[in-house]
């Protein structure tokens, strides 16, 4: 009886799927590999950090039984609302909440909820945010320069860009977008902004070509790429968030729980892989010690030695998971 209501169910959701409001289109990246390495249960407790368009949200919904749960956070109002219609079906299992990740721990304490079985995070920007030209993340659009994911936040990219120190703006972009000319641009775009203050995506696009010789603007990729990243990092203060909610994550989990975190580049990936490897053995006893002293114990282990890529039919399907990596850590109590 209990099979054939879920399967009942399950048709009810294929059918509902079909409704989905467009507005929010979001291809969901690695779906079945993070489905896979969840290793999801039935009457388990899930938790997606990043819903954004809830696409993996969904599919962890329909693999949960009547007494499992689902919690997704999300900093972004219209992901929010997004996610609550696309998750309506489920409602008697699942908890949509507007906030940052980085208090995951908090708010699931105060919910009673001290031990989950999975963790998700999708990390960087979601398809929808990149396609809204107003919410200037997109370098292809002229749009007014903000990147900020929660909108009720009050620091924009504008005023980052018209208000930080010229060495400030060389290491963010040097740091956060691993771009080599971030010198020169950080130049001009003080030179430019004391002449007129900086308001679109357009404007600094313009800075960051002139900014560069003509072989870079015309090699692999937007030469805005870089720029943008760095500037959408720091508006989000995404690596300070990461850094702060990673070991709270892991402690979240129960035995044999799994964190499934997938970044898209190289500064969130090398965060991601030296916690994983830290909470995995954690010890600080110098190596020819015979026995380990420090008391250190470790968390669990990491499954992913190498991270996870998109299979190549993915990656010409979906442009934007070309550089998405998956790294998978499972909780395992000594």
């Amino acid at each position: 009886m209990e099979t054939e209501q879920f399967s009942t169910e399950s048709r009810q959701v294929s059918m509902e799927s079909k409704q989905f409001s467009t507005e929010f289109n979001h291809v969901s990246v690695l779906l079945n590999e993070v489905l896979d390495n969840l290793d999801i249960k039935t009457d388990g407790i899930y938790v997606d950090g990043t819903l954004g368009g809830a696409g993996h949200a969904y599919e962890i919904c329909k693999r949960l039984g009547d007494k499992g749960r689902f919690i997704g956070f999300d900093q972004d109002e219209e992901a929010i609302h997004v996610s609550k219609e696309r998750l309506a079906v489920f409602h008697s299992r699942i908890d949509i909440i507007k906030s940052n990740y980085v208090h995951m721990k908090q708010i699931l304490y105060s919910k009673g909820i001290q031990k989950v079985d999975g963790i998700l995070l999708d990390l960087g920007v979601s398809s929808y945010q990149l396609d809204s030209a107003e919410r200037g993340f997109s370098y292809r659009e002229d749009a007014p320069l903000d990147m900020r994911m929660d909108r009720e936040q009050p620091i924009t990219a504008k005023d980052i860009i018209n208000r930080y120190p010229e060495a400030e703006l060389t290491r963010i972009i040097r740091s956060y977008g691993e771009e080599r000319y971030a010198k020169s641009i950080a130049r001009n775009i003080v030179k430019e902004r004391e002449r007129k203050e900086i308001e679109t995506t357009g404007k600094l696009v313009e800075i960051i070509r002139e900014s560069m010789p003509a072989k870079a603007q015309n090699g692999k990729g937007h030469p805005a790429k870089r720029t943008f990243q760095a500037i959408r990092i720091e508006c989000n203060q995404e690596l300070e968030v990461l850094s702060q909610a990673l070991e709270d994550m892991i402690d979240l989990l129960r035995e044999n729980g799994r964190l499934c975190i997938i970044s898209f580049h190289s500064l969130e990936d090398r965060m991601v892989k030296n916690s994983f490897r830290k909470a995995e053995n954690p010890c600080t006893c110098p190596p020819d010690f015979p026995v380990c002293v420090c008391g250190k114990k470790s968390k669990g282990k990491v499954i992913t030695r190498k991270p996870i890529l998109p299979s190549e039919a993915e990656r010409e399907a979906n442009s934007r998971s070309k550089s998405a990596k998956l790294r998978v850590f499972k909780r395992v109590e000594e």
